[in-house]
């Protein structure tokens, strides 16, 4: 008997589940892929399957001489292609249907989040509605990808991690959902990242600015700051940082090191120079 033809739904949601899971638990036994097969009734291995099909197609595994099942390539290549021409569109797609296979709504499934916007209307409210969510998804793909794991100190704990962007949300819509613009930091150096206070360099060291350096003598600098400083990051085990990014991101030019009025100006003007390598570079 033919097995039954995969709905255009269907492979969404496997896609859905495949960035959010490292490459090594993509079986059937993995209790993700397990849940997945029973909202969508099919078996685990069909599932596990499917996402080996989407690592097919993956230029991060290809690049690495690593390369899934090739079977399903004509029903997941369109898919694919979806997600790299519009991430925003296909991912707020994918937690709609899958809140849907739940019996939930967006609104139901995500109101920790969604608090605040109840009193909006139209689509204000669905452009909020789409950026949160969005932006809670990214958050889970960017800690898997880093195996739930701080990129600087290792810390473990989920509550107190931070999916950064490299380049900000607000300057980049073309990237704000690339996980190779993403890193995984507790909160501390989410903020000290954000703000300019560190940096990580083409190699993926960590540098501190020169504000942060004349701290030396205060007991924070050798708890938090000094055992980094020039040490690589924990890099993930799939998308690693684009390095195109960091040098958008003007990482030599950390608060203290040029007048921090000039800052946000000088970032602007690079990264629209860059913005033609970026496309160039990208992986994903």
């Amino acid at each position: 008997m033919a097995s039954k033809l995969w709905s255009r739904e269907e492979l969404i949601l496997a896609f859905n589940l495949y960035l959010k899971l490292p490459f090594g638990k993509m079986h059937s036994r993995t209790h993700e892929i397990v849940q997945l097969s029973k909202i969508i009734n099919r078996t685990p291995a069909s599932v596990a399957i499917r996402l080996t099909n989407f690592a097919h197609l993956d230029p991060f595994h290809k690049n690495r001489g690593v390369s899934g099942m090739s079977g399903g390539k004509k029903q997941c290549e369109p898919i694919w292609n979806e997600f790299i021409h519009n991430r925003e569109r296909l991912l707020f797609e994918s937690e709609r249907i899958l809140a849907e296979a739940e019996k939930q709504t967006i609104e139901t499934k995500f109101s920790e989040i969604l608090k605040g916007t109840e009193n909006l209307k139209g689509d204000v409210k669905l452009r909020e509605v789409k950026t949160r969510v969005n932006q809670n998804i990214f958050r889970q793909i960017v800690i898997a990808n880093y195996s739930v794991k701080c990129a600087i100190s290792g810390i473990d704990i989920p509550d107190l991690l931070v999916a950064s962007h490299i380049i900000p949300w607000a300057e980049n819509e073309e990237h704000r959902l690339n996980p190779e613009n993403g890193l995984c930091l507790s909160s501390l150096y989410d903020k000290a990242f954000d703000k300019g206070y560190i940096g990580i360099n083409h190699n993926f060291e960590i540098i501190l600015s020169t504000f942060l350096k004349k701290k030396n003598k205060e007991e924070y600098f050798a708890k938090f700051f000094s055992p980094f400083d020039g040490k690589k990051i924990i890099l993930p085990r799939k998308y690693h940082p684009n390095k195109i990014f960091y040098n958008i991101t003007l990482t030599q030019s950390l608060r203290g090191d040029i007048p921090s009025i000039l800052y946000t100006n000088v970032v602007k003007q690079h990264s629209e120079a860059l913005q033609s390598e970026v496309l160039k570079d990208s992986h994903i």
